[in-house]
């Protein structure tokens, strides 16, 4: 029976990189914003988009639970930074799009986090950079993961999510 190195099992890899770069980034908007994780989520991808989108499609975008996105819309709701618009297609279905405040806060923030994210990417040279970014890429379209917020609000069947380990 063969072993597996834990530590050098690529799912697993990600999955830590992923854990320590969001909880890098988080310090720059909780404390002095009072954003958790999901709420910066919500905030991340209707400021990069033009157009209103479903608590839904945020949910699918940004592979995080329903029901954690629903709370963080609830807290985002109360502080003014998003809102609720009626769909015009469909008057039962509500989309969110960001207030005046929020877009405000998203401006920003989207400097500070950039600013961190070249922290934590200056080990890598610009190549190495590059590389990783079309690596990360290709496997996300492997994955049929949705590549970006201004992506469709009704993705393709979205494969199985693959345990991180």
């Amino acid at each position: 029976m063969s072993k597996l190195d834990l530590f050098s099992f690529v799912p697993f890899q990600l999955n830590r990189l992923a854990a320590e770069v969001s909880a890098a980034l988080a310090g720059e908007y909780q404390q002095r914003y009072g954003l958790d994780i999901p709420g910066w989520r919500i905030l991340a991808t209707l400021g990069f988009r033009d157009d209103a989108c479903t608590a839904q499609f945020i949910s699918q975008c940004t592979r995080t639970h329903k029901s954690t996105i629903s709370r963080a819309v609830t807290a985002l709701l109360e502080r003014e930074l998003i809102e609720r618009v009626e769909n015009e297609d469909d008057r039962r279905e509500f989309r969110l799009r960001l207030t005046a405040k929020g877009r405000a806060l998203y401006h920003e923030l989207v400097p500070r986090l950039k600013r961190k994210e070249q922290e934590i990417l200056s080990c890598l040279s610009a190549r190495e950079r590059t590389d990783l970014a079309a690596a990360l890429g290709k496997i996300e379209r492997h994955l049929d993961l949705i590549q970006a917020s201004h992506d469709q609000d009704q993705p393709a069947a979205i494969k199985p999510r693959l345990s991180a380990g």
